[in-house]
């Protein structure tokens, strides 16, 4: 069990952690959290109905970080535009998709990432060894979402495009500066794999 996730009877998963990774996966988390930012029903009155009609941002985030966690929804860098009024036209379907959904997307990625600390907070410590954390079926979902996202920050970080640049990370002396960003990468990528295969039929 240490460094993979195993599943558990009847659902769920588990996974043996010590206290760096605790530390490393719950600041991880918080990072994440203070990156997409509070949600609508933090800033205005509790209305549910306003929520659901509530538009979010027409634009791209700046952030190149936060453009990956949520990308243009009809953009597809392979394929150019044929004319100015194709782009124009991806553009405004781009702008409309983000407007109705990336309120909720953030709120879920909100949730995950809250999730992912509150089981971490909940945890008994087993003297050195750390401890053992153990996943519902639903906390599972949750993780999965908030590993995939925490991989996609760093990722963009190191500026990683596809799984051609994985390879290289492997070769990154020791001395380079983004060697811990690197590390991190990797065995959340291991943690995110494990926590998939527990959820396979």
């Amino acid at each position: 069990m240490p460094g993979h996730f195993e599943p558990l009877r009847g659902g769920g998963a588990a996974v043996a952690l010590d206290d760096v990774e605790i530390s490393i996966i719950r600041s991880l988390a918080v990072q994440l959290l203070e990156l997409i930012g509070p949600g609508p029903a933090e800033d205005a009155p509790d209305d549910p109905l306003a929520e659901l009609f509530a538009e979010g941002p027409s634009e791209p985030p700046s952030d190149p970080v936060l453009r990956r966690l949520f990308p243009d929804a009809y953009s597809d860098p392979e394929q150019q535009p044929a004319t100015d009024r194709e782009a124009a036209e991806r553009t405004a379907r781009s702008a409309e998709f983000r407007r109705y959904t990336e309120n909720d997307l953030r709120a879920r990625k909100r949730d995950s990432a809250l999730a992912v600390i509150r089981s971490l907070d909940a945890l008994t410590p087993v003297g050195e060894e750390g401890a053992v954390l153990k996943l519902s079926p639903q906390e599972s979902q949750q993780w999965l979402g908030a590993l995939n996202d925490l991989r996609l920050a760093i990722g963009s970080r190191l500026d990683i495009t596809d799984e051609d640049d994985t390879d290289l990370l492997y070769r990154l002396p020791d001395e380079d500066p983004r060697k811990p960003m690197v590390m991190a990468y990797l065995w959340l990528g291991g943690l995110q794999e494990t926590l998939v295969s527990t959820l396979m039929p």
